[in-house]
């Protein structure tokens, strides 16, 4: 099944458009098994922000990850198939693509946050992480009193730009909207290290030289997968399917696929 990703940014009169398809007017709202309603007929629309390798990125045309195969099972319970579109992170965690009628759920390797909670209703989490730093290889930093003086670069809209805000006062923090530019400013020498979740920087450390991931910030971060408020029919659908493949191992060969090894 291929997830093509669709353009992140959509005409206001588009958006008009996709609101009225998703129920307005005397058509009947589009449901999936169990009478959960979803906002186009067959498909488990996901909004995503790419690219964020392992969760979620493309590849041969495809977008694949930790996240895709989770709600892939998702789709399997709801009897439908599922499709991605990309677009910004922001909008995914203020609700607005929910509001929209854009997305049915948002698989974005999203932190579950007090503030996030008011704009979206959250699954029960999938995903245990912390943040970490990543310099260039010849310039490890192994604790935060290393990081005085560095630039730092943070992804726009991250619980990562918050810690970096609130602990490096010693530090200038750089926003970038990804987390493929903040590590292109690294590579390049814009800026000294990358702030982001463990589970991205291991993984980007593990396949490409020359750099090193100095050391862990314990935040114990949970990611969840989020939906419209007050959507409890999703919500169930979703937290049952994450229950059921955690019971029946399915999710430690997902996490083995795409980490190496079970999760502990």
């Amino acid at each position: 099944m291929k997830r093509r990703p669709s353009l992140a940014i959509v005409a206001a009169g588009a958006m008009l458009a996709l609101s009225a398809c998703g129920g307005g007017g005397d058509s009947e709202a589009a449901t999936a098994e169990g009478g959960v309603p979803v906002v186009k007929e067959g498909k488990l629309t996901t909004c995503t922000h790419l690219s964020y390798q392992p969760f979620q990125f493309e590849k041969d045309g495809e977008v694949v990850g930790f996240d895709v195969d989770i709600v892939d099972a998702v789709a399997k319970k709801l009897g439908v198939e599922q499709e991605i579109i990309n677009t910004s992170f922001e909008t995914i965690t203020s609700g607005a693509e929910f509001n929209q009628q854009k997305c049915d759920v948002a698989a974005a390797a999203t932190t579950i946050t007090p503030e996030r909670e008011e704009a979206t209703d959250f699954s029960e989490p999938y995903f245990d992480a912390n943040q970490a730093i990543l310099t260039k290889a010849d310039k490890k930093a192994k604790d935060e009193k290393a990081l005085k003086g560095f630039k730092i670069a943070a992804q726009a809209g991250t619980t990562g730009l918050d810690y970096a805000n609130e602990h490096f006062k010693d530090s200038e923090v750089i926003t970038y909207e990804d987390l493929p530019l903040s590590l292109e400013a690294l590579k390049t020498g814009q800026v000294d290290a990358v702030i982001n979740d463990n589970g991205v920087l291991y993984n980007y450390n593990t396949e490409n030289k020359g750099f090193a991931v100095g050391f862990d910030i314990k935040t114990d971060e949970h990611y969840g997968i989020s939906m419209k408020k007050g959507n409890s029919e999703m919500k169930k659908a979703v937290d049952d399917t994450i229950k059921e493949i955690k019971d029946n191992g399915e999710y430690d060969k997902i996490y083995k696929k795409w980490f190496g090894d079970a999760p502990k």
